[in-house]
C-alpha cells in the first residue's frame, strides 16, 4: 500500500482548491438563497477538462486515475454539494457508464463530447413510485421497428434541465422483472421529451434538479446501452461509480465543516477563553477529525479497487455510507459550534446541514447501505465480475 498522493494528484486539488476559491465562494451564499443555478461553472470546469478527468484520453477525457476523480468531487464538495453533484452524474453516473458498457459508435458519439466537456450527461432512475425499489419503475420501452418507443416520467433527476444526453432505464418486458429492464442513450432534442425544476429544496438550492418526461419519445435500437434485460446491471455498475463520487464529495463536506469550525472555535470567546478550550467543543472537533480521516481511507480504497479494475461494490457501498453519515454529523456539530450564529446564514453551516442530508438518501439510503453491508458480513451477498466491467486505469501505478 502507498498513501502518498503523486505529484499530478496534488497539482490537480490544488487546481480544484483554487477554482473553488474564486469561483464559487464568493458567491454560493447569495447562489443559494435565491436558488440560483449558474451553469456557466459547469463549462468552467469543462474547460480545467475536470467534467472527463478519468475517462481514457483516447475518448476525449484527461486520462487520469479514477481517485483523482474523487480529488475533484471532494474539492468541489467544499464549495458546494450542487457542483459535485454535478460531476457526480455527468462522470461518474453517465460517462463512466458508457465507458464501461458502450459500443464503439455510442462512445464516439456521446462518451467523447462529454468528457470534452461539449455535452453533458446526466442519469434516469428515480421515479415518484420506485426508488430504493427499482424494480417498481413504470417507464417502458416498446420495440417498433428499428425504434423503441419510450413512455413515463423520472424524479430528482440532477441536470435535468441542462444535460444534453440521459441514461434511461424502462421495461422492455415487465413480466421479467429486474431482467426485464433495459437501458437507453435519451437525447434532450428528441420530439417527446420534456423537463421541469423542482423548487423548494431543503438543501442543493443551488444545483438543478427536478422531473424528466417522456412522451412516445423514439429511441433508436442503436441507443439500447447494452442487451434488452441488462438495465438492471448496468444502473447497479453504475452506482457503484456515482457512490464513489458522492462519498469522496462527502470527505469534501466534513473537510469544509471542519476548518469552518476551527476557525470560529479560534475567534469566539466564552467565559473568558476561546471555546476551542472547551472539552465539549474539542469532542466535537474531535470526532470531525476523526470522520475525515476515515471516510478519506475508505473512499481512496475504493478507488484503488477501481484503478485495478476490480469489483468494488462493496466497498463503494461503506465508503458512501460511513462519509455521508461522518458528513451529516459533522455538519450537525459544526452548526452546534457556531450557537446561534449557525443557525444564520451569516455563516456557512446553516448550508453545510441542509445540503449533507440529501447524500444520505440518495444513491442508496443510509438503510439500504447497512443492510448492503450486514448482507456482506453474513455471506448473504456475493458481487461477482460483470461482463462488462469498468475498465482499469492505464497507468495503474497511481500513488495512494
Amino acid at each position: 500500500m502507498n498513501f502518498h498522493f503523486s505529484e499530478e494528484q496534488d497539482m490537480l486539488r490544488t487546481t480544484v482548491r483554487n477554482f473553488v476559491d474564486n469561483e464559487i465562494l464568493p458567491y454560493i451564499a447569495e447562489w443559494d438563497r435565491q436558488g440560483q443555478y449558474d451553469p456557466s461553472i459547469n463549462k468552467k470546469l469543462a474547460d480545467l477538462g475536470l467534467m472527463g478527468v478519468c475517462i481514457p484520453e483516447e475518448y476525449g477525457g484527461s486520462g487520469m486515475d479514477y481517485n483523482s476523480l474523487a480529488i475533484v468531487c471532494e474539492e468541489l464538495e467544499r464549495g458546494d454539494t450542487a457542483f459535485r453533484t454535478a460531476v457526480s452524474v455527468h462522470t461518474g453516473l453517465n460517462s463512466m457508464t458508457l465507458l464501461q458498457w458502450g459500443t464503439e459508435e455510442q462512445k464516439q458519439k456521446y462518451l467523447v463530447p462529454q468528457a470534452k466537456g461539449e455535452k453533458f450527461g446526466a442519469y434516469g432512475l428515480t421515479e415518484p413510485a420506485a426508488g430504493s425499489d427499482v424494480t417498481s419503475l413504470q417507464s417502458t420501452a416498446v420495440k417498433q421497428g428499428d425504434h423503441y418507443i419510450l413512455n413515463g416520467s423520472k424524479a430528482w433527476i440532477s441536470l435535468c434541465d441542462t444535460a444534453d444526453h440521459f441514461l434511461v432505464f424502462a421495461y422492455t418486458d415487465k413480466q421479467k422483472r429486474h431482467k426485464g429492464i433495459s437501458a437507453f442513450i435519451v437525447e434532450r432534442e428528441w420530439e417527446g421529451f420534456d423537463s421541469k425544476a423542482t423548487k423548494g429544496k431543503l438543501g442543493i438550492r443551488s444545483g438543478n434538479t427536478g422531473e424528466i418526461f417522456f412522451d412516445n419519445v423514439k429511441v433508436p435500437k442503436e441507443n439500447l446501452l447494452g442487451d434488452e434485460g441488462e438495465g438492471f446491471k448496468i444502473a447497479m455498475s453504475a452506482l457503484d461509480n456515482g457512490r464513489f463520487t458522492v462519498a469522496a464529495g462527502a470527505v469534501g463536506q466534513i473537510r469544509a465543516c471542519l476548518e469552518a469550525s476551527l476557525k470560529y472555535a479560534h475567534e469566539r470567546e466564552t467565559f473568558g477563553k476561546p471555546i476551542g478550550q472547551h472539552q465539549l467543543v474539542q469532542r466535537m472537533i474531535a470526532n470531525m477529525k476523526a470522520g475525515l480521516e476515515m471516510s478519506s481511507l475508505l473512499v481512496y480504497r475504493a478507488g484503488e479497487l477501481k484503478n485495478e479494475g476490480k469489483r468494488n461494490t462493496e466497498e463503494t457501498s461503506m465508503a458512501k455510507w460511513q462519509a455521508c453519515d461522518f458528513a451529516n454529523k459533522a455538519a450537525d456539530d459544526a452548526v452546534q459550534i457556531h450557537g446561534a450564529y449557525g443557525y444564520s446564514d451569516e455563516y456557512p453551516v446553516e448550508r453545510y446541514l441542509r445540503n449533507s442530508k440529501a447524500p444520505v438518501i440518495y444513491e442508496g439510503t443510509r438503510e439500504i447501505h447497512t443492510l448492503m453491508q450486514a448482507d456482506y458480513a453474513l455471506g448473504y451477498r456475493q458481487d461477482k465480475p460483470l461482463n462488462k466491467m469498468l475498465p482499469a486505469w492505464e497507468g495503474n501505478h497511481a500513488k495512494v
